[in-house]
């Protein structure tokens, strides 16, 4: 007997309790599928211990349901060309080849847009213990799918975000069928009106979150909600037609803990003021892009908060030191402060602030055009313990600024420095940050090589960076965050033109590259999408616009390796019809595909290959001059499959 033949029996000898105890210690995916292969008593450990799945392709989704019988949540969000007829057919009785009656609490069917009523009724059958249901951007989704949903009398949370057919009857359904509702969001449902949020309120006394974002209702709805007596969380962004006196029936309410009133446009600091005046368990005020400015009948309101009071976003308005000291004095509990594109912040109000705000993790001063390294010298001797600075176009920020965040600020996982004048210098204080996670970098044209080197000597824990126009980053650059930082999952590197395939082919060891933007690349070809492909197989989502060398050799290694692809933008590339037949044909996760001026593919070519596609996209964009010379037939196919359809009308303009 190997000696690999003894370490699975050795295995295979433990108790069932034992292994799933150990199963939960391997995280990694590939390390999962490994054990699952060297050992049955392994495979059949984590079957029983597995909670959570994620199909990406509906013809796996069957032997998913078969195979872990302990599921309690289900995303279908990514699993391309679903339907009511194969998530019925997988949800058949045992007998009939199906996952049978399932424990399952939560199901995710976000953009699922071949689901309707059928499929819903399959879901609500199967699952008697369904607690959860996400339907957001589900556009087709109406009054009949919410019938079905609504036999689901246990249901506590509803996502239903730009569900657009859905109106108060609908909302109605909901609100009878599910009593134990506790958190709802129907936001973008521009149907529902202050008739459907009274009889909720009314329905469902258990409500505890709401969102209402950009729908036509009235302080009437405010009025309604009120009355809900464990409602902590209320979402309203963008509701033009609530004003202050809405904000005052909220007011009676004692158990509110969450409130977002940004971007509308009718509420004051007067109305804010009224709201929290005799509350005490406040926690999150978001007002961005409402206030005009902020009063002193609101800050003087605050300090009876200010124990409670962790996040106040106040974006877009005109804030001035002695405000900043008063919030800092009466808020000296805030981990969050919002203040991007703020006039009139400056480098003593945000001394001020900080200076009793100790306990900051996240502070965002986007576009806060005064700011210069004074500012960030008292945040990094105040707030070490920040975890998040936000500093976007922030013109008089230095690598001397920085170099106080880098000594002092361990913490810091994110910072983004977009548009602002820094230089490999302040790469290299950064770097000392270990702890970084997500660094944008956008528009720093004097970013070079060199500061890459720095952040990949340090910062092994990077998952997001953006490079974006960071025209002197070259092949050397991209070696050095390849070698360094091994669990990038994001990368932007748009309009670094000096990149080249071999820029590529070290990128290729990142294995957990799952996002890569590399528009307007010019000097890249198949050869190096090919390293990409074969190295980076857990990519997800890739940007090749207006790489003009790209051709039907790129597409063939993405049919082959890339098998996980959901979304790909190829407009203006070299590549053939026969290429696009085989790359549409072979990835089944792909949904959403941007193919603009593709000069080179004939309209025979485009209709091989998006009928080859069978009906999975959920999203395609093409050139406008297209739609009165493809088949009606073709084009309806693709329509019924719930494929929205973009036409562009662009002129053929070369960039380099």
């Amino acid at each position: 007997m190997s000696h690999g033949d003894t370490g699975g029996a050795g295995v295979d000898a433990l108790s069932l309790d034992l292994l799933a105890h150990a199963v939960a210690f391997v995280r990694d995916p590939r390390d999962r599928k490994s054990c699952r292969l060297a050992s049955r008593a392994f495979a059949r450990a984590e079957a029983a211990s597995r909670h959570a799945a994620r199909p990406l392709r509906r013809e796996a989704l069957p032997r998913v349901l078969r195979a872990f019988p302990s599921l309690a949540s289900l995303d279908l969000s990514a699993c391309a060309g679903l339907d009511d007829a194969s998530l019925a057919a997988a949800l058949l009785p045992p007998a009939a080849g199906g996952g049978g009656e399932l424990g399952v609490r939560r199901v995710l069917l976000a953009r699922a847009s071949g689901v309707g009523w059928r499929g819903l009724e399959a879901v609500v059958a199967a699952c008697p213990r369904l607690e959860a249901v996400d339907l957001s951007h589900c556009i087709a989704a109406g009054d009949r799918e919410m019938a079905a949903v609504a036999a689901a009398a246990g249901l506590r949370e509803l996502v239903m975000d730009k569900c657009l057919g859905v109106t108060d009857v609908g909302l109605a359904k909901v609100a009878v069928g599910c009593p134990r509702l506790e958190k709802l969001s129907v936001k973008w449902c521009r149907e529902i009106s202050d008739i459907g949020i009274e009889l909720l309120a009314k329905k469902c006394p258990e409500l505890r979150s709401v969102d209402i974002s950009y729908l036509k209702v009235s302080n009437e709805s405010l009025r309604s909600l009120s009355t809900l007596e464990k409602l902590e969380d209320i979402t309203m962004v963008c509701c033009l037609f609530i004003d202050n006196d809405g904000l005052q029936f909220l007011s009676a309410g004692k158990s509110l803990q969450s409130i977002d009133v940004s971007r509308c446009p009718h509420v004051t600091s007067r109305g804010l003021a009224s709201l929290i005046d005799g509350q005490r368990f406040i926690r999150k005020i978001n007002a961005a892009h409402s206030l005009h400015e902020i009063e002193t009948c609101f800050l003087s309101k605050l300090s009876t908060i200010g124990p409670t009071l962790t996040v106040l976003r106040l974006d877009g308005i005109e804030i001035f030191a002695s405000n900043l000291q008063a919030i800092g004095d009466n808020c000296k509990n805030l981990v969050e402060i919002g203040l991007s594109k703020c006039n009139g912040v400056t480098d003593d109000g945000i001394t001020s602030l900080v200076v009793n705000c100790s306990h900051l993790r996240t502070i965002d001063v986007t576009c806060c055009h005064l700011l210069t390294n004074d500012a960030l010298a008292a945040i990094a001797e105040n707030c070490r313990m920040v975890e998040c600075i936000r500093l976007e176009s922030c013109p008089f920020i230095t690598e001397k600024g920085l170099e106080q965040i880098g000594t002092l600020c361990s913490h810091l996982k994110e910072i983004d420095l977009t548009d602002c004048r820094i230089d490999d210098e302040a790469l290299q204080h950064l770097a000392s940050c270990s702890e970084l996670q997500i660094l944008k970098l956008g528009l720093c044209s004097s970013i070079s090589d060199k500061g890459l080197v720095y952040i990949g000597s340090n910062c092994r824990k990077l998952v997001e960076l953006d490079l974006y126009r960071c025209s002197a980053i070259t092949d050397e650059g991209l070696a050095a965050l390849a070698h360094g930082c091994k669990k990038i999952r994001m990368l932007n590197l748009r309009y670094c033109t000096q990149i080249t395939d071999a820029g590529l082919k070290h990128l290729s060891a990142l294995e957990e590259l799952t996002h890569l933007e590399m528009r307007c690349l010019v000097r890249i070809t198949g050869i190096g999408i090919t390293s990409i492909a074969v190295g980076c197989t857990s990519l997800i989502e890739l940007d090749l616009k207006r790489c003009y060398s790209v051709d039907d050799a790129a597409l063939w290694a993405l049919s082959r390796y890339s098998q996980n692809l959901r979304q790909l933008t190829i407009s203006y590339c070299q590549v053939t019809g026969l290429g696009l037949c085989h790359l549409l044909g072979s990835l089944r996760s792909l949904q959403d595909v941007k193919m603009v001026h593709l000069s080179w593919v004939s309209i025979e070519g485009f209709e091989m290959a998006l009928r080859a596609s069978c009906g999975r996209l959920k999203k395609l964009k093409l050139l406008g001059g297209l739609r009165s010379v493809l088949s009606p037939e073709l084009l309806q196919m693709l329509q019924a499959c719930g494929c929205r359809l973009r036409w562009v009308d662009k002129q053929l303009v070369y960039k380099g």
